[in-house]
């Protein structure tokens, strides 16, 4: 087939009237009169129109949603009536739209056809390619003033519509859970979560519940061991392509999630989460055994087993040390099986922890900043350590111990000291299971217990 081609942006089309229809864009005929961008007809300018108006036209009968194009309410029915009729013929996953279907098959057929413009990266989605670029190279977003301030949560914009669409979500009526009282913008989603409750997507291993048959499949995955995906550096492989994505971070050294509050940068959105709630305060998991509370769940789930449960359940292979998580163990591993996961992508070093890596990619590349106090000029890895190190020559001590009159310039110094005031043991021997206040006690303790071992 002879294709026709635009002579202004080389886009080419199947028949000459398709390339006469858009030629309109180039020739400006219809131009949008609010922000001046072209389309190729009357109908896409007068659908276009209502993302300024705020017109829609399109109501759901059932949920009363209202859209802008009769294809986006054609396609919101579908979440009612759960109808999937977009099938991926790889792995057998249904869609509901046949662009999420052809943004999927991308993940098959490894296809990034969206380039970012200021770097080499590639993505499957231009969705993806937007993200990238406001999170990695719009500097200029981060450092506007953001005057636009939500009533009732206090989150600030730079936009006003960006503040439009936030306050919807505290105007909005929720569908809650009778059971949980989780909360659900929709009564779609409201509906997937019942599946929990109902144990409809139940597994035969450990007996967790799923809201879909999607996450049931990758959960299955941790009894299995089945990790498809592999890092082309260092072949390690995960259960999950998102985990593979985050993992290829430690190679580059990328962090495209950064706080607008501080110069801190995170690799995981997750973690960038995490600590934005370090700035508001928000505390959100509370302990039920006493009146602590928690910025994420992970840390609720480390008290509880610390403070009250001394359960190690994670034990070492080579010297018997006991663990209360898989992480913890994994990290002391390293040091006996000497793995170096964090490798160069300067040079073939390899490293055991992340910050190693990083420390490294500085001295020895001068990849990246360093943060230097302005009064000893002493560089730091980052900007925390560096805000720690200014309250010494302020001689300003924030951390106060509550059972004596000691002061400590970071929270972690505190934490250690307050092991003297305390009867919490969390280091345990390996060989005899003595517990020991610090780790530099159960070190000089299993010095001497193995010698007794070996004795005996």
């Amino acid at each position: 087939m002879d294709l026709c081609t635009c002579p202004q942006c080389e886009k080419c089309f199947t028949s000459r009237s398709k390339l006469k229809h858009h030629m309109n864009v180039h020739s400006g005929k219809y131009a949008c009169g609010e922000c001046g961008k072209n389309f190729s007809s009357g109908q896409a300018l007068r659908v276009h129109s209502r993302t300024h108006s705020g017109e829609k036209p399109f109501a759901c009968e059932i949920c009363s949603k209202r859209f802008r194009q009769i294809g986006m309410l054609t396609a919101h029915n579908r979440s009612h009536s759960g109808e999937k009729p977009y099938k991926c013929h790889v792995c057998d996953k249904a869609f509901s739209q046949s662009t999420t279907l052809t943004s999927h098959m991308r993940v098959h057929t490894g296809d990034r056809p969206h380039n970012c413009p200021a770097c080499s990266r590639s993505f499957h989605t231009s969705g993806q390619l937007r993200q990238h670029k406001r999170d990695t190279h719009t500097n200029a977003t981060r450092d506007k003033p953001r005057p636009y301030v939500c009533t009732v949560c206090e989150k600030r914009y730079v936009r006003k519509q960006s503040l439009t669409i936030h306050q919807t979500l505290h105007n909005r009526d929720w569908c809650t859970c009778p059971q949980c009282d989780k909360r659900f913008t929709s009564r779609s989603l409201l509906g997937r979560h019942m599946n929990i409750h109902s144990r409809k997507y139940g597994c035969a291993e450990c007996g967790k519940n799923f809201s879909t048959s999607q996450a049931l499949t990758l959960h299955g995955r941790l009894h299995s061991g089945e990790k498809p995906f592999e890092c082309e550096i260092c072949s390690k492989r995960f259960a999950q392509s998102g985990n593979l994505v985050a993992h290829r971070r430690t190679h580059t050294g990328q962090k495209p999630f950064q706080c607008h509050m501080c110069d801190r940068a995170f690799s995981q959105s997750s973690d960038l989460k995490r600590h934005i709630r370090v700035h508001t305060r928000e505390e959100t998991h509370a302990c039920p055994a006493c009146d602590k509370t928690f910025y994420d769940s992970y840390k609720l789930v480390r008290h509880k087993s610390r403070v009250h449960g001394n359960v190690r359940p994670h034990h070492c292979p080579y010297c018997g040390a006991r663990f209360h998580t898989r992480r913890e163990l994994r990290f002391h591993l390293a040091v006996h099986t000497d793995t170096k996961p964090f490798s160069c992508s300067r040079c073939s070093d390899c490293f055991r922890t992340r910050y190693q890596l990083k420390r490294h990619l500085l001295e020895s590349h001068s990849h990246g900043t360093w943060h230097a106090c302005d009064i000893c000029h002493k560089k730091f890895l980052d900007g925390c350590q560096l805000r720690t190190h200014l309250l010494s020559h302020q001689d300003v001590k924030p951390y106060v111990c509550s059972d004596c009159p000691r002061r400590f310039y970071a929270a972690q110094n505190l934490k250690s000291h307050q092991a003297v005031h305390s009867d919490y043991k969390p280091f345990i021997c390996g060989l005899c299971n003595g517990l020991f206040k610090t780790k530099g006690g159960v070190k000089e303790h299993f010095k001497k217990c193995c010698t007794l071992w070996e004795f005996n």
